[in-house]
């Protein structure tokens, strides 16, 4: 694997802390700003609204530029959003930086996935955009609970001046590492990197990234009272439990992409089945200590191995013009972080336990697993029809492929 990939995952790394490190910040950040919890939690979704907003839109503006160019160039707007944040005098100064912030996320790993692939032969694709996020789920593992006793410590700010660094770290190696050959900008410009989103299989892939880890983010949002209240932990011992979701996160990562080089539609049909038996044996899982924290582990590994085949996925459906929905992929992640919340929330509000908001998320998982098998009957019928066209009678009733001569060559007869 080149080196050049460390680059890119240097990048993933400090947009992974930025991302969740809010999450264990806020009862900080409510205080120094004299705002309320719930008030301070809207730095979240306004992070999460300029990932939605910022995938799509900066990657289709930057379609004729070097894509080596636009990585450097979104990882100094990721740097100029969080030294904002540390130096925002209030709270609407500090809700803008975020959203600032959130801008480049979406894009950045949407134009290094397609910069990740092109460096790498055909058959380690997958492979090549799971070292990219590697960087975002070791995040979770060593980035958020660093970045969180820092800024416990040394005041919030630390915190995001610390990222800061981290992305002129990743700028640095962006420009060191990534090579100027395999970066070349789009030969179908805007136009055609929008021409890719009216395609139905790109948008089946679409939906299956918002269902599949939609079904994750039900679970994973209200994790902490399911692993109190029905497991029996201390709140003290919840950080720790979250690593282990980031260690099975990266080991589902890297399987994943090892195992969708060698059958990609298997790799994510299987990961959605599994994330589906995760999430409905949680109920039985959180009645003791040991086996809640093996299910927060495996409901790490479960998911993540869905994120390169997806990411393959809607990347070669969109092969003409991948940078965009490469990028669109980033923006169904973030909506399926809302979206999931949310109906778990909602089986939470209705009064079925605890852990309802898991099999809230099994349901979920199966969606996934029903629009995957929509987006599988739609391409073989493509490809029939295609084969069909690419045929011609040949005066027995069956039907033979066209031979087209090759430049240089004489046409058999």
């Amino acid at each position: 694997m080149p080196l050049a990939l460390l680059a890119l995952a240097v990048g993933a790394f400090g947009i992974g802390t930025t991302e969740f490190v809010m999450m264990g910040l806020l009862p900080d950040v409510a205080d120094d700003l004299r705002i309320s919890i719930p008030t301070a939690g809207h730095l979240v979704s306004a992070y999460a609204l300029g990932v939605v907003i910022g995938a799509p839109l900066l990657a289709a503006v930057t379609a004729r530029m070097s894509r080596r160019t636009v990585l450097i160039g979104l990882m100094a707007l990721f740097v100029a959003g969080n030294a904002l944040s540390a130096f925002a005098p209030g709270y609407e100064s500090l809700l803008a930086a975020r959203f600032l912030s959130g801008l480049p996320h979406g894009a950045f790993f949407g134009v290094g996935a397609v910069v990740a692939t092109s460096m790498v032969a055909p058959e380690r694709k997958a492979r090549s955009v799971s070292l990219m996020f590697l960087g975002l789920t070791v995040a979770n593992v060593a980035g958020v609970p660093v970045a969180t006793l820092m800024g416990q410590h040394l005041g919030w700010r630390a915190t995001f001046l610390g990222v800061s660094v981290i992305g002129l770290a990743a700028i640095a190696s962006l420009a060191l590492l990534i090579p100027h050959d395999h970066t070349h900008a789009s030969a179908h410009g805007l136009r055609g990197e929008l021409a890719a989103l009216k395609s139905l299989p790109v948008w089946l892939a679409l939906g299956t990234t918002v269902a599949g880890f939609g079904a994750l983010f039900a679970a994973y949002s209200y994790v902490t009272p399911m692993l109190t209240d029905a497991a029996g932990f201390a709140p003290a011992s919840v950080t720790l439990l979250l690593a282990l979701f980031g260690v099975g996160a990266t080991a589902g990562n890297l399987l994943g992409g090892r195992l969708a080089d060698q059958a990609m539609r298997g790799t994510l049909f299987g990961g959605l089945a599994a994330l589906g038996v995760v999430l409905a044996l949680f109920p039985l899982m959180m009645r003791a200590e040991w086996s809640a924290a093996l299910a927060v582990a495996l409901l790490g590994m479960a998911a993540f191995v869905t994120g390169s085949p997806l990411q393959l996925m809607v990347m070669d459906k969109a092969a003409a013009a991948p940078s965009l929905a490469s990028s669109a992929n980033q923006a169904a992640f973030n909506l399926a972080n809302a979206g999931g919340a949310w109906i778990g929330g909602l089986a939470l509000a209705a009064g079925l336990g605890v852990t309802s908001p898991a099999l809230a998320g099994a349901v979920l998982a199966v969606l996934g697993i029903a629009v995957a098998g929509v987006a599988y009957g739609v391409d073989r019928n493509r490809a029939a029809k295609l084969q069909q066209t690419d045929a011609t009678p040949n005066g027995k009733g069956r039907l033979v492929a066209t031979y087209v001569p090759q430049a240089g060559e004489r046409s058999r007869r």
